[in-house]
């Protein structure tokens, strides 16, 4: 704990798009909890006298699926823990983990910022580098997690991309929270996957902008006065009254929970949003770019 905030360390790549919360699989008890599942599965198998192939064969997926999961290296769906409990006469017992695998699916610092976004009544966001981790179609989070240097594997990439579109599920909750988003003009532009891949991000926010608890605004790159330089920030107020920060940089995400921090953050936000383009205004920004893409 310092100056009230919480440091927590997980390589990634910007601020606001979240993933600094994105930890590896061996990096939290998430890990510990998917070799546990992959262990019981094994000493079933081996237990009916079944070899991986045959296994993967007799509940419909291939070896090599069956082989990951044994590991711990992938998340089994609940289907597969269906399947393969009736398969080896488990009783209910591997069927009985499904609870324990959703709870673990993603990374701990992932599911910590998940709780705390659906805790949120009002969420405001300012990304400086790429598109923000709640606004991300899913080609464009696995084309910007894929970037990471040292790279992720390819189980660990797919499982972060599904832990980001997780986070989505803040736009289905009811009432629906005041999410407002500043995109700096540069995220607009910047081709993370190629330009199919940023054509469709572009007109994702062009919908996303269309919700009535949506607000999107872009910061012109030529603008004189901007109080983001310092970099990505969001400030969240719970549903409970209080206000929390997340400040984010390389190699560190930092949880701001001092009033008299978030207090700062909250103010620099206002004036982000002061110097920004109106919403009305970045959605004419957003179209344009769009169109010279």
């Amino acid at each position: 704990m310092s100056g009230g905030g919480m440091d927590y360390t997980a390589d990634g790549a910007d601020g606001a798009d979240g993933s600094h919360w994105d930890a590896g699989l061996e990096d939290d008890d998430s890990g510990a909890v998917m070799k546990a599942v992959g262990r019981q599965i094994k000493l079933w198998r081996e237990a009916a006298g079944l070899r991986r192939i045959e296994f993967g064969a007799a509940i419909g997926y291939g070896e090599e699926m069956v082989s990951s999961v044994e590991r711990g290296r992938r998340v089994p769906k609940p289907e597969f823990l269906d399947k393969a409990d009736e398969v080896l006469g488990a009783g209910g017992k591997l069927a009985a983990m499904k609870d324990d695998v959703a709870e673990a699916r993603y990374p701990k610092k992932v599911r910590d910022v998940a709780k705390l976004e659906y805790e949120a009544g009002e969420l405001g966001s300012y990304a400086s580098t790429v598109v923000d981790g709640l606004l991300q179609t899913e080609e464009y989070a696995r084309a910007l997690l894929g970037l990471r240097r040292p790279a992720y594997g390819e189980d660990e990439l797919e499982r972060l991309v599904a832990a980001r579109m997780a986070r989505q599920e803040i736009y289905e909750r009811r009432p629906a929270p005041l999410l407002t988003f500043v995109q700096e003009e540069a995220t607009l532009r910047r081709p993370i996957g190629g330009r199919m891949v940023l054509r469709r991000q572009l007109e994702h926010l062009l919908e996303a902008s269309q919700l009535r608890y949506v607000e999107i605004q872009v910061m012109p790159t030529a603008v004189e006065e901007h109080s983001g330089l310092g970099g990505s920030l969001r400030v969240l107020k719970l549903k409970d009254g209080t206000a929390v920060g997340l400040n984010e940089v390389q190699l560190t995400s930092r949880l701001i929970a001092d009033p008299r921090e978030v207090q700062i953050l909250e103010m620099r936000y206002g004036m982000i949003r002061a110097q920004a383009h109106t919403p009305r205004e970045s959605l004419a920004v957003i179209q344009k770019v769009l169109g010279e893409t």
